[in-house]
C-alpha cells in the first residue's frame, strides 16, 4: 500500500512539474489568445477617434508616445533598442504587426488607458488624458520604418553624456 502511495506521489509531481513548464505557445494557442483579445477583452470596438488624423495631431501622438511608451516599444513603436523585448513572455509586440493594427482605433485607446493584463502592458488611465491617448493612436497607424528613429537613449547610454556637457 506504501508503495501504490509513493508512486502515485511520484506520477502526481512529475505530471504537475510536466505541467508547469514554460513553453513558447504554439500557433493554435496564440490564435486563440488573439482571437479572445481581439472579441473578449479588448473593449473599445466602436470608439471613434475625435481627434483629426492630421499632422499636429501626428505630432502630438509622437510626443506623447515618446514620454510613455518608448521603453518598452521603442521610439519607432518597433521595439528597436529594447533589450528585453523578445525575452519577455509574452514579447513585446512591435505595433506595425497586423495583430495590432488589426484593432479599431477604439480598441487601441482602450488598451493604451486599460493596459492588457498579464502581459505587461500598463493602463495609462490617470497618466496620459484622452486627447493624449488619441493622439497615440494616430501615431500608431503611421509608424515610421523599424529602426529610422534609432534606440531609446535610456539604453544607448547617450542619456548619462547629456549631464555632462
Amino acid at each position: 500500500m506504501l508503495r501504490r502511495i509513493s508512486l502515485f506521489i511520484l506520477c502526481a509531481a512529475c505530471f504537475l512539474a510536466a505541467g508547469c513548464r514554460v513553453t513558447t505557445p504554439g500557433r493554435a494557442e496564440s490564435s486563440l489568445a488573439q482571437w479572445t483579445k481581439r472579441h473578449v477583452t479588448v473593449k473599445g470596438k466602436d470608439d471613434r477617434n475625435p481627434l483629426p488624423d492630421a499632422a499636429q495631431t501626428l505630432q502630438d501622438g509622437k510626443e506623447a508616445f515618446g514620454h510613455y511608451c518608448i521603453v518598452c516599444h521603442g521610439l519607432d513603436g518597433q521595439n528597436t533598442g529594447v533589450p528585453f523585448a523578445e525575452s519577455l513572455s509574452p514579447p513585446v509586440p512591435s505595433l506595425a504587426s497586423k495583430e495590432v493594427q488589426g484593432y479599431t482605433d477604439g480598441q487601441l485607446k482602450w488598451i493604451i488607458e486599460n493596459g492588457i493584463a498579464p502581459s505587461g502592458m500598463p493602463a495609462s488611465h490617470g497618466i496620459l488624458n484622452d486627447d493624449e491617448m488619441w493622439s497615440i493612436v494616430v501615431f500608431l497607424r503611421h509608424l515610421p520604418p523599424a529602426g529610422s528613429l534609432g534606440e531609446p537613449r535610456v539604453y544607448s547610454g547617450d542619456e548619462n553624456n547629456d549631464s555632462q556637457k
